[in-house]
C-alpha cells in the first residue's frame, strides 16, 4: 500500500476552479492499456487466431456505431493498436466530443488480421464505456444549457476502479467538466470530516484546516459541504477567503434560490454546487437556482455502454500464400 500511494496519479487537470481533465501521458496511458490487454491474452495469447490464421495475413476493419452517441477515446483507439502492432494504421473519420449517428462509421483499422482480432474486444469494450460516459454527460449538459442556465454538469469520485482517468476525460468530451481528480488534489470538507460541530466552529476548523493544507499541497480548490444555510451563512462569513467553494447537499429548489442568494450577499466570489440524486428531469431545475456547478454521479457510475461493432474485411495478401 505504501508503495502504491507513493505512485504519481495517471489523472491531471488544469488548474482551476472548473477543470478539463485530460488523458494520461503516453506512458501511462501505455501502462493503463498493457493491464487490459493482458486481461484477454493471459499468458497463451489468441489461441484461435494464431492456430487459424496466418501471421501474414491483413485486413481492414471498421469500427462502426449500432447506436446514436458522443465520441470518446479517439486516441485511446491508435495507442491501442500501436502497442499490439505497430504497423496497424488507425484512421479516425471523427474528434473527441463530435456526435455520431446509428450506423455511422467512426474508425478505420488496417493490418495485420491476428493484430485486429487480438484487440477488438478490448477497443470495444473501453470505447463503448467512454462513449457511454460522454454520451450522458451530454444528455446533462444539453438540458441544462436549453433551460438557458449557465451552470456547468460536473462529475463525481463514482467512477469505475482503475478507469477514472479514462472516465473523466470522457465526461469532458461530452461537454461537462471535471471535479477533483482523487484524494489528492483538492480539499474537500465532507459531512463525515465535521459531524459534531455547530456552524460557528465547523467554520473556524476549515479555516485552519483549508490553510495548513495549501501550505503543503498545490490545491485545485478548497470546497466544504453542507446541507443546511445555517452552515452555509457561517462558511461565508467567517472563512469566505480560504474557501473556493461550497457543495450544497440535497436541497430543496427553494433552499438552492435562498443559498445562491446569500452567497451573492456575502461572498460572491465563492462558487456553489448542487449535488445529490441529480437526475435528467431535474437537472434543469437545479441549473435555474443559479448554482455553478450541479454534480452528476450517474454520469459515470449509471452511464450505458454504447454499443459499437468491428466490421471485417478480410484479404489475404500475395506473400501470405507462397
Amino acid at each position: 500500500m505504501a508503495n502504491a500511494l507513493k505512485q504519481k496519479p495517471f489523472l491531471k487537470v488544469h488548474k482551476a476552479s472548473t477543470t478539463r481533465a485530460t488523458l494520461p501521458p503516453g506512458s501511462a496511458l501505455k501502462k493503463l492499456l498493457q493491464i487490459f490487454l493482458q486481461e484477454d491474452l493471459g499468458a497463451a495469447g489468441d489461441v484461435t487466431s494464431n492456430a487459424m490464421i496466418g501471421a501474414r495475413r491483413v485486413a481492414t476493419a471498421h469500427v462502426v456505431a449500432r447506436s446514436a452517441g458522443v465520441l470518446a477515446g479517439a486516441p485511446i483507439v491508435k495507442a491501442l493498436a500501436n502497442i499490439v502492432s505497430p504497423s496497424l494504421k488507425v484512421r479516425s473519420f471523427m474528434r473527441d466530443g463530435d456526435q455520431f449517428r446509428k450506423g455511422q462509421q467512426l474508425f478505420r483499422i488496417q493490418g495485420s488480421l491476428r493484430g485486429i482480432l487480438l484487440l477488438e474486444r478490448t477497443l470495444l469494450n473501453i470505447l463503448g464505456r467512454l462513449c457511454g460516459v460522454a454520451t450522458l454527460t451530454n444528455a446533462f449538459a444539453t438540458r441544462v444549457r436549453i433551460s438557458g442556465a449557465k451552470t456547468k454538469v460536473r462529475d463525481t469520485r463514482k467512477t469505475t476502479p482503475g478507469l477514472r482517468a479514462l472516465e473523466k476525460y470522457a465526461v469532458c468530451c461530452g461537454g461537462g467538466v471535471s471535479h477533483r481528480a482523487g484524494l489528492f488534489d483538492a480539499f474537500l470538507a465532507k459531512d463525515n470530516h465535521v459531524a459534531g460541530f455547530n456552524p460557528r466552529d465547523m467554520a473556524m476548523q476549515i479555516q485552519i484546516a483549508a490553510r495548513a493544507a495549501r501550505r503543503k499541497h498545490a490545491l485545485q480548490f478548497v470546497m466544504v459541504e453542507v446541507d443546511n444555510l445555517r452552515q452555509l451563512a457561517a462558511l461565508l462569513r467567517f472563512s469566505s477567503a480560504d474557501v473556493d467553494a461550497i457543495l450544497l447537499d440535497n436541497m430543496s429548489l427553494p433552499l438552492l434560490r435562498q443559498a445562491v442568494a446569500l452567497r451573492d450577499q456575502m461572498a460572491p466570489r465563492v462558487q456553489l454546487e448542487a449535488s445529490g440524486g441529480v437526475t435528467l428531469r431535474t437537472v434543469a431545475a437545479i441549473a435555474q437556482t443559479g448554482v455553478d456547478f450541479v454534480s452528476v454521479g450517474a454520469i459515470t457510475h449509471s452511464a450505458p455502454q454504447i454499443d459499437l461493432a468491428l466490421d471485417m474485411q478480410s484479404k489475404i495478401s500475395k506473400r501470405a500464400r507462397r
